[in-house]
């Protein structure tokens, strides 16, 4: 059977179909708000929300809860509003304040799946939680709705608030001095992060999140300089390695996630590559 028959046979199923959907709008959506982290000095806020997201997720897998979007998805914004503002503090600037709660709640969400876990394959379990699996080939109907739903309004929210979202991401305190509610877009930008990351997770996994956020944006930087530039290479990057990654594993039987984030890894150097050669690379 040659690769194109056995791709034709693959997304004859639904959920095939439905895992390309769901994981080109997820890169999509990653790699716009990608793009402002990177620029922030904020990249690892990805990497930490994940781990909420994990332990989170924990605490709903102990209660037996049937959606367990209604705790994994309140916990990690909150979550996100906590180190937005708390990463302020003087006490605790923001790459510590990521890492207390990274390796807190990660640590904290794999006791609580070890003590109380009724699974019989409770390793098997934690792996697909931390480095995504085969959950991106088990959404429900109802589950590709809510994540086309909350793609479209992440990727609205970005349309509209472009030029505030820009303004905030390169001076702050410029932005505020000129009457703009900086604060409130900030603060905005680490909510849509914390969605961005539990759509993600059934994706690539918890640990590989931040990968999905990062290296589309910096693939673009090494060609591009504009804002407008990175933003739209980072999102075709994006979706394209989303893509290539879902096709590769389904091919080649490899993880998903950990088969977009190689692919998004290859991207990088080839950009590193083109952009030291063209002498665009600072």
């Amino acid at each position: 059977m040659t690769a194109l028959e056995t791709l034709r046979y693959y997304f004859a199923f639904p959920f095939v179909r439905y895992a390309l959907i769901v994981g080109v709008l997820i890169a999509l959506c990653a790699s716009l708000f990608g793009v402002t982290l990177v620029l922030k000095r904020f990249s690892f806020i990805g990497d930490g929300l994940s781990h909420v997201a994990f332990g989170a997720l924990a605490i709903a897998a102990v209660f037996n809860l049937t959606d367990e979007m209604l705790l994994v998805l309140p916990v990690t914004v909150a979550a996100a509003i906590l180190l937005l503002r708390g990463g302020q503090s003087a006490r605790l600037q923001g790459d510590a304040a990521i890492a207390v709660l990274s390796v807190g709640t990660l640590a904290v969400g794999y006791l609580l799946m070890h003590l109380f876990s009724t699974s019989t394959n409770l390793s098997g379990d934690v792996c697909s939680t931390l480095f995504g699996s085969t959950s991106i080939l088990t959404l429900t109907q109802a589950e590709v709705w809510l994540c086309v739903v909350l793609s479209v309004a992440v990727i609205a929210l970005f349309l509209v608030f472009y030029n505030r979202i820009f303004a905030v991401t390169f001076d702050e305190a410029f932005a505020t001095a000129t009457g703009l509610p900086a604060g409130r877009y900030s603060l905005l930008i680490a909510v849509v992060i914390a969605v961005i990351i539990v759509l993600a997770m059934n994706l690539v996994g918890s640990l590989l999140i931040s990968a999905l956020i990062i290296f589309p944006a910096l693939s673009a930087m090494r060609l591009f300089k504009s804002f407008k530039a990175v933003t739209i290479c980072s999102a075709a990057v994006s979706v394209a390695g989303a893509a290539a990654g879902i096709l590769i594993s389904i091919l080649a039987g490899t993880p998903v996630g950990s088969t977009i984030v190689a692919v998004d890894l290859g991207a990088f150097a080839l950009f590193a590559v083109l952009g030291a050669l063209t002498g665009r690379t600072a």
